[in-house]
């Protein structure tokens, strides 16, 4: 009867406790606002998919500055923290892919816009490990490259304004202010290892698809990615859901992301979910190039049947188109997306399901 007793109170005060939760904030400028300058931002997202859009916005409404934001990509000029470069509030970009954005390219050869180019994988792994409280790891990726030897240029000199029309690439030359340092590496069982650290942000701003005013988050099909990665590791986490609902309505099996490492969320205002490029069945099979396509045909005859083949952007994703008829190859997109298959027809084309 005693032990009746103390369940039933129990299991009262948590039931209180786990109802009024202090984690939603209105909207986004709110849960925002008070970050700082020069603070170190883990963004989600995977070029345009899955990315934060409100929370983006948000900060471009605060003006925070300084900014070192730690992503896959930089969005595109006008989109995702395209905007933030816009306005200069960002510092330093450490990033595995900048290709989608004029603007970001025409800051870095400028001068005026750091960036730390981190092979993607390594990227994923530094952000897993910073979350999971492991200062560092060893990689093979990136040895007896300029990655593990340094060198790379993380910041020209400024050279000319961040808004003249002069091509800085046709300059004669680009002087660097500040290039990336070596990195140890070590042997394991023979083979060269470089050593990478994990990163830890003051804050991780991330989007899911449904959330509870806990903070626990579900996300949806490739707009996951790195989400879940860059949540943990943030010291603080603020998460935007297009649907927030009351605990207990998301079943504990369906959860991605506890609620323990969210610790600010906010239901989206509005979503654009924009798609960088959208190709449909029919529209997919543009002629090649006579050399590229003898490249991609090349690369196609290392398949083999049962084979599980990660594809990378461009020419590796055409290789695809060259499997020979009869063998079975399982297709991975750069994004994670394993088993992909055809182009989507017109009116399935869907902005959390995308190949890289």
């Amino acid at each position: 009867k005693i032990m009746l007793t103390i369940c039933k109170r129990f299991s009262h005060i948590s039931t209180r406790r786990f109802i009024s939760s202090g984690k939603v904030y209105p909207n986004a400028y709110e849960a925002v606002k008070d970050i700082k300058d020069g603070s170190m931002l883990c963004v989600g997202g995977f070029g345009l998919c899955g990315i934060p859009e409100n929370l983006i916005d948000g900060i471009k409404k605060a003006g925070t500055k300084n900014l070192t934001c730690v992503s896959n990509n930089a969005g595109v000029d006008d989109f995702g923290l395209g905007l933030l470069l816009q306005t200069g509030q960002i510092k330093r970009m450490v990033s595995s892919y900048v290709g989608e954005n004029k603007h970001f390219e025409k800051l870095y050869l400028t001068g005026h816009l750091e960036v730390e180019l981190t092979p993607q994988g390594t990227l994923a792994e530094r952000l897993r490990a910073g979350g999971a409280g492991i200062p560092a790891f060893y990689t093979p990726t990136g040895n007896a490259t300029v990655i593990q030897e340094g060198g790379f240029p993380i910041k020209y000199k400024p050279a000319v304004d961040a808004d003249s029309n002069e091509d800085p690439k046709k300059k004669k030359s680009l002087e660097v202010e500040i290039a990336s340092k070596s990195k140890e590496s070590r042997v394991f069982n023979g083979k060269n290892y470089v050593l990478e650290e994990g990163i830890v942000g003051d804050y991780s701003i991330v989007k899911a698809w449904k959330g509870d005013t806990q903070g626990n988050l579900i996300f949806r099909s490739t707009a996951r990615n790195f989400n879940p990665d860059c949540a943990k590791a943030g010291k603080i986490c603020i998460a935007e859901v297009e649907e927030l609902v009351e605990p207990g309505t998301l079943s504990p099996d369906e959860i991605h992301l506890p609620g323990i490492y969210v610790n600010r969320i906010i239901k989206g205002e509005k979503y654009e979910k924009r798609i960088e490029k959208v190709t449909t069945a029919g529209t997919g099979s543009a002629k090649l190039d006579p050399t590229r396509e003898r490249i991609v045909r090349r690369a196609a005859k290392e398949f083999k049947d049962g084979m599980y083949v990660n594809l990378g952007i461009g020419m590796p994703t055409l290789a695809s188109n060259f499997i020979p008829e009869g063998m079975i190859v399982d297709l991975q997109s750069e994004n994670g997306l394993l088993g992909m298959g055809p182009y989507p027809e017109k009116d399935k084309v869907d902005a959390d399901l995308i190949n890289a």
